[in-house]
């Protein structure tokens, strides 16, 4: 337990996090990248380049500071955290590492301000903070290793296949290279790859939601291939993904992590809310749920441009013809002279859950939302405005805090 002097010292750097925790995030990852480079390979490159690690960072440590009085209220996010660590290999002696440049960094960072007595205070801290991460991380490796066909760290999957899927996503199905078999795993949740990236001279991990069903030999992952846009390279691994990995080529796979999943233990109906990319884990989730004949009620809610990016149409089409208990409704924003509807949408311009709400909005449902993050925000002001619990309403953001494309 931290001492009353020392949780005062840091929750007193709050403010100043808030202020200057960018600038201090930055120093660290420069620092840590200069010293040991060797994390590289850990670190999503495009994500520090484009600086969206480096706030989610800053705004972490910031919450870690006002809340050390109550670090509970911050599972959720650590939860979070945890299964993004053990898909990357992060391991204890990590800690020691990030530790010493967090500190230094403070120090170099904050000047006169960062006193002795301060830096000592944060060094505790993040001790704890480092030592319940650990002991969360090391429960997660051992029922990863413990699963029949399970493993930690990095294995060898063969392309079996490789399916277009739209203008954009492509699958990949994988099967274990070592002919072994695969681990159950939750539907919704994701597994880290890593390619090597000619550009960085790096090897770079990228996490993509399974997007089929539990069960099988294989797994598959649907990947966005990421164009450059005005402010934004293209996706290095997204694109090596699509033009470099055939089948029959093999690919670094960390075990199924995530906290984002269907939840099996009940008989709540089911409403799956998705934006592009993020139908991939509602997939698996749909999927899982016609596989075992699951007979609650299941809606399909997709957002997409419009039918060249619509991926896996065809395929939730007969499925929603074929199963009484679920239906579907997908908007397209662009609207073309010969898209019909009921074939290739159901509703012009974007999801609106005002507009479907006799079919969308189901009593007692569980709601899972998934896709760009003002996606997500809007889903779930809908859904709150509509009357749905908080607590059924559980989501998953591509992004650094999520199962990034």
């Amino acid at each position: 337990m931290l001492s009353p002097q020392i949780r005062a010292l840091v929750k007193a750097t709050a403010p100043v996090l808030k202020t200057h925790g960018v600038a201090l995030t930055r120093h660290f990852y420069a620092r840590m990248f200069e010293h040991n480079p060797e994390l590289k390979h850990i670190f999503n490159q495009g994500h520090q380049a484009g600086g969206q690690q480096q706030h989610a960072l800053a705004g972490a440590v910031t919450a870690y500071a006002e809340h050390i009085d109550d670090p509970s209220v911050l599972m959720p996010v650590v939860t979070r955290i945890v299964h993004k660590h053990v898909s990357l290999g992060i391991r204890p002696e990590h800690y020691a590492i990030v530790g010493k440049h967090l500190l230094a960094s403070i120090r170099e960072v904050l000047g006169e301000a960062a006193t002795d007595e301060l830096v000592d205070a944060w060094a505790a801290a993040y001790g704890q903070l480092a030592d319940l991460l650990i002991a969360e991380e090391a429960r997660l490796y051992a029922e990863s290793a413990g699963k029949p066909g399970g493993w930690t760290g990095w294995r060898a999957f063969r392309v079996v296949g490789k399916q277009p899927e739209s203008a954009e996503i492509t699958s990949f199905y994988l099967a274990p290279a070592d002919g072994g078999a695969v681990p159950a795993y939750q539907p919704g949740q994701y597994v880290s790859v890593r390619v090597y990236v000619p550009e960085l001279g790096l090897m770079q991990p990228r996490q993509y939601s399974l997007s089929d069903a539990p069960g099988q030999d294989r797994l598959r992952i649907s990947v966005k291939r990421e164009a450059a846009g005005a402010q934004t390279p293209a996706g290095r691994v997204s694109n090596a993904l699509h033009d470099r990995l055939e089948e029959g080529g093999v690919l670094d796979v960390a075990p199924p992590q995530g906290d984002f999943h269907l939840k099996q233990d009940g008989d709540a109906p089911v409403v799956l809310l998705s934006g592009g990319v993020g139908l991939t884990p509602m997939v698996s989730m749909l999927n899982h749920l016609v596989k075992t004949n699951d007979a609650r009620q299941i809606r399909f809610v997709h957002g997409c441009r419009n039918r060249s990016v619509h991926a896996m149409k065809d395929h939730v089409n007969r499925i929603a013809a074929e199963r009484g208990n679920v239906q579907k409704a997908v908007f397209y924003e662009e609207i073309a002279h010969d898209d019909q509807p009921g074939r290739d949408y159901d509703h012009a311009g974007r999801v609106d859950l005002h507009a479907i709400r006799d079919n969308a909005i189901v009593p007692g449902a569980d709601y899972y939302l998934c896709g760009p993050a003002p996606f997500m925000q809007a889903q779930r002001a809908a859904l709150l405005e509509l009357g749905v619990a908080a607590d059924r309403i559980h989501a998953e953001a591509f992004g650094t805090g999520g199962a990034p494309a």
